[in-house]
């Protein structure tokens, strides 16, 4: 049962951290591009936001309680 409410916690904070990051964002990545980069901008910010670089704790922290919430479930 502790393993299973670990997990949880776990894959909650990661969830709350990758949220966070994207919230809380760098303000400069909002300006506006000129015309004829504005396809590429819009492609190249959402990959930003959803890329590994910036949100790898929180799939860190999500893959572990992961582990610890199928494992808590076998015993």
């Amino acid at each position: 049962m502790f393993l299973m409410g670990l997990g949880a916690l776990l894959v909650l904070g990661g969830v709350l951290y990758m949220a966070r990051s994207a919230i809380w964002r760098d303000r400069s990545a909002a300006r506006v591009p000129p015309a004829r980069f504005a396809a590429l901008w819009s492609r190249h910010d959402a990959a930003w936001i959803l890329g590994f670089g910036p949100n790898w704790p929180g799939i860190l922290l999500m893959a572990i309680g992961a582990i610890l919430l199928v494992s808590g479930a076998s015993f």
